[in-house]
């Protein structure tokens, strides 16, 4: 049963992906390379940059959940460095392959183990870092759907009616934001760890809770943004629609266990915003998946073959190195070798 619940993510991540990519065909067919070629270059060259920035914002609160995590464990002289290449590179990876296959804690656990971090440690930071995550995507998305509740209107295709009714989203909203706020409670008033099965919750210091209510969101923001800036100003549904048709595309893509997000992200998406054509709309998703997924990835693969090359190197260089030989016994002149009881006496003196 092991093996089978093994195969069986895998196989529903590449169904999705195949899903997904067939709907997209159909959504975008008639468009032609020269047409998404000319939405590019549309772009003035100050949105790219602020494209660019709006990444740097996401990965360097990426960079954060880890520290926070860290902070939590109690373990400190790992430098700002170290912690900002391997949250990078875990996420740059997990973010592309998906967790099914090559599962970002691998990456940390051989990055931190580096460091005196025991499994354990590791296995507590992997889980704060991905709880984090998500307690940005409930506050964030809490507040889109009370606020804007009619935003799931947008995919209405895609949802049963019931899910994207304007009543439904707002209550699904106040439910968001009341275990964000349970979970703030929680965390000042000291509660008792949550056990959910075999899973025990501990709620964190509330200087802890308070850095992972601002570096979440920070993350969610920068990455919505990229996509923001590389849209047309002209007919821009303004950043909170963007943001909300962005955590519901980006939420659908892990939940679906693609490679990637691969087709579902851009499904998702561009069926969310019919107000603008959709060669813009794909060229603004394009831009995302360059700056947020391939080029990281690039860079990612690149560090890790640079570390993995290290690891080796010390290996190799411990392994060549003789073992240090014990020196021969004193003896007590020319050519004689001492009494065995004289040296037990010596030693015992």
């Amino acid at each position: 049963m092991k093996k089978i619940k093994d195969f069986i993510w895998p196989v529903v991540g590449l169904g999705a992906v195949v899903v997904s990519v067939y709907l997209l065909w159909h959504l975008l067919k008639g468009l032609s390379f020269a047409d998404v070629k000319a939405s590019l270059a549309a772009i003035p060259p100050h949105r790219y940059a602020l494209a660019v920035l709006s990444t740097l914002v996401a990965y360097g609160a990426l960079a954060w959940y880890d520290r926070i995590a860290l902070l939590h464990l109690g373990v400190k002289g790992i430098s700002w460095l170290f912690v900002s290449v391997c949250s990078f590179t875990t996420y740059a990876l997990s973010h592309n392959i998906g967790a099914s296959v090559f599962s970002g804690a691998v990456v940390r656990y051989r990055a931190y183990t580096s460091k005196g971090l025991s499994t354990a440690q590791v296995a507590v930071l992997v889980a704060l870092c991905s709880f984090t995550f998500g307690l940005g995507t409930a506050f964030l998305g809490g507040l889109v759907l009370v606020l804007e509740p009619q935003l799931l209107e947008r995919v209405s295709s895609l949802l049963p009616t019931v899910l994207a009714s304007p009543t439904t989203a707002r209550l699904v909203g106040f439910g968001l934001l009341g275990f964000v706020a349970l979970y703030v409670i929680g965390s000042i008033l000291h509660f008792r760890p949550l056990h959910i099965r075999s899973f025990k919750i501990e709620y964190p210091r509330p200087n802890i809770m308070a850095r992972q209510l601002i570096a979440a969101p920070l993350e969610l923001l920068g990455a919505a943004g990229i996509i923001y800036f590389a849209l047309p100003e002209a007919g821009n549904p303004g950043f909170l629609v963007v943001l909300a048709v962005f955590l519901a595309s980006f939420s659908v893509a892990l939940v679906s266990n693609a490679p990637g997000g691969i087709g579902v992200f851009e499904l998702v998406f561009i069926t969310a915003m019919p107000d603008l054509p959709k060669t813009d709309v794909l060229a603004a998703v394009l831009i995302f998946r360059l700056f947020y997924l391939l080029v990281p990835f690039a860079l990612a693969i690149g560090v890790v073959l640079l570390f993995e090359r290290g690891r080796l190197a010390d290996a190799l260089r411990n392994k060549a190195t003789p073992p240090a030989t014990v020196p021969p016994a004193p003896v007590d002149g020319p050519g004689v070798t001492p009494d065995l009881r004289d040296v037990k006496v010596r030693k015992a003196v």
